[in-house]
């Protein structure tokens, strides 16, 4: 905004301030008890049912909360981010991961020019390919079809795609069009990640996807020259253009590794990575497995999101409701974390997705400004489906820490079960948790209650639940493609409306950068001692030591490639 007057400074920000000593006089077996309050706290769109009533809140708590977002002018924000303005001011650039999944005839500008027109040609392009490949027109380089797929990357080009992909893999249509086909992800530079990923592929049938934006994400490029590699050396070097394949602006490094250039596909510098699954980074790997037709679906389904947040009065607006009610728990309440608890075993990769966009976002220290911050920003992101996190680390948020919750249901399960003389179906049986869950934080249980219960005097403090934790409930009609899309935007741009109310940048992670300068001079170090016998320099005494003990004790490690890589 320009502006370096903080957010905090704000009345709107104080009144909440005050507002806390209030709430905390309240108690959520009260507020639940308010019908009429708990009926305001729901939020329907396209079928999706939002229930914020187990919020630590009233209804004057949304208005302020409401006052807080136009002091913060977060719909100008959005306004800005939606007219392609250059949001991300440390980088210069657009933040228009929304473009990625505009319909065909939509305007979207970036420095004046509609590029809806260039994310179509991508994805026709990707249209074209993908059916290619999936028809068998395009085979390898001994004339077999290509029915694996191996997607090389990290950060944003990983857990995106990886998320989306496990959400579908139990969906009726996707499973169909993906039969016979095989997706797998490679990040991890650690080896073991890539001996995993190649096992039991062969190089004749296996397609690789090599995901960088500059092509020289370091994990990545290594990752990517060990497939070349293994691809090479069973089939010979000139098989790598016929079976990789690279998402890339960097056309020219791309053909220098060997890639076709034709065979690249782009992406922009207004794509965040971990804004970028609706991009090719996605949209490729997810077309190859279950045809583009699918996919389409998906950012449909983000699309619809989009138009919500950009349109819905503010509270009617769920990602703008879910970011108000985040800024509530984290700097009003005081509460860093947040449990991100979906009852679906196809949601598995939802948690990991969402801690990156989120922290990455949102870990900020000081203003768009650079100006340090007074209050802490950012949520600590964790989760894992119900009911295993049940068995996990439920105890804690039952009796140990305040960690909000959210709460994600499915109505139609993908793979229904009823077992005969069961009392309920597979599905019901873990909805029942669902819908336990939430109010058990809630309302707890007191000392009277387990009294009256006869439960032994010496374990009633064990046994009582103060209750009063806060949690939202998110019920979806199904996990469809088009569903999987709309999710990821509500947590997308719920994310963005946090940053906009505390005054932040969520679209750049210079805090990524630090440690990546440090690991090349360790990478520059390791070379010369291996290969020349050059003594340590440069370091602490405590790193000096351990890479000391690191060097002597792997030094007769082999590193040979053909014990990693799978004979033909």
């Amino acid at each position: 905004m320009g502006s370096s007057s903080l957010i905090g400074d704000s009345e709107s920000w104080k009144d909440l301030k005050f507002h806390v000593e209030d709430i905390k006089k309240t108690h959520l077996r009260e507020l639940m008890a308010d019908t009429e309050r708990c009926k305001s706290m729901m939020v329907e769109f396209d079928g999706n049912l939002l229930d914020y009533s187990r919020q630590r809140a009233t209804l004057d708590t949304l208005n302020k909360l409401l006052s807080l977002a136009e002091a913060a002018h977060v719909k100008d924000k959005i306004n800005r981010m939606f007219n392609g303005e250059r949001i991300n001011s440390t980088e210069n650039r657009s933040v228009l991961h929304v473009a990625l999944r505009a319909p065909r005839d939509a305007v979207i500008k970036s420095d004046g020019k509609n590029v809806v027109p260039d994310v179509w040609g991508v994805l026709d392009k990707i249209r074209e390919f993908s059916e290619r490949v999936r028809s068998g027109a395009w085979v390898g380089a001994t004339g077999k079809p290509l029915k694996d797929v191996v997607a090389i990357g990290i950060g944003g080009s990983f857990l995106g795609p990886l998320f989306v992909h496990t959400a579908l893999q139990t969906d009726s249509e996707a499973i169909e069009s993906a039969k016979g086909r095989q997706l797998r992800f490679l990040a991890n530079v650690d080896p073991i990640d890539v001996a995993r990923n190649i096992a039991g592929l062969s190089p004749e049938t296996t397609l690789v996807v090599v995901v960088s934006k500059t092509f020289t994400t370091a994990e990545t490029m290594l990752n990517a020259r060990t497939l070349r590699e293994w691809i090479s050396s069973a089939l010979g070097p000139q098989a790598v253009a016929k079976h990789m394949v690279a998402v890339s602006t960097n056309l020219t490094l791309v053909e220098k590794f060997g890639i076709d250039p034709n065979n690249a596909f782009a992406f922009w510098d207004w794509v965040g990575g971990r804004y970028s699954v609706c991009s090719a980074v996605g949209v490729l790997p997810l077309s190859l497995q279950y045809g583009f037709s699918i996919v389409e679906k998906f950012l449909k389904g983000a699309w619809s999101v989009d138009q919500h947040f950009y349109s819905a009065p503010f509270e009617k607006n769920i990602p703008v409701l879910l970011g108000l009610l985040s800024v509530w728990n984290v700097s009003f309440l005081g509460y860093p974390a947040r449990a991100i608890l979906p009852y679906s075993q196809a949601l598995e990769k939802l948690a990991p997705h969402i801690q990156q966009v989120s922290m990455e976002s949102n870990g900020k220290g000081v203003s768009i400004d650079g100006v340090p911050l007074p209050y802490e920003t950012g949520e600590i992101d964790f989760g894992e489906p119900g009911t295993n996190g049940q068995h996990s680390f439920y105890q804690l948020i039952h009796q140990g820490r305040v960690i909000p919750c959210d709460f994600i249901g499915i109505v139609k399960s993908q793979q229904p079960v009823y077992l005969e003389g069961e009392v309920v179906s597979n599905h019901d049986e873990l909805m029942s948790n669902f819908f336990a869950q939430p109010d058990a934080l809630a309302y707890g249980k007191t000392a009277e209650q387990l009294l009256k219960e006869n439960v032994p005097q010496h374990l009633v403090p064990h046994k009582t639940f103060c209750g009063n934790r806060p949690s939202i409930s998110l019920l979806l009609p199904s996990l469809s493609a088009y569903n999987i899309g709309q999710l990821l935007a509500i947590y997308e741009h719920r994310i963005a409306v946090e940053g906009f109310v505390w005054g932040i940048n969520s679209f750049d992670q210079w805090g990524v950068e630090l440690g990546k300068s440090l690991a090349s001079q360790v990478r520059k170090q390791l070379h010369v001692s291996r290969r020349k016998g050059e003594p340590i320099e440069g370091f602490n005494f405590s790193t000096t030591t351990v890479l000391s003990r690191y060097l002597q004790a792997s030094a007769d490690v082999p590193s040979d490639p053909s014990t990693l890589l799978p004979k033909m």
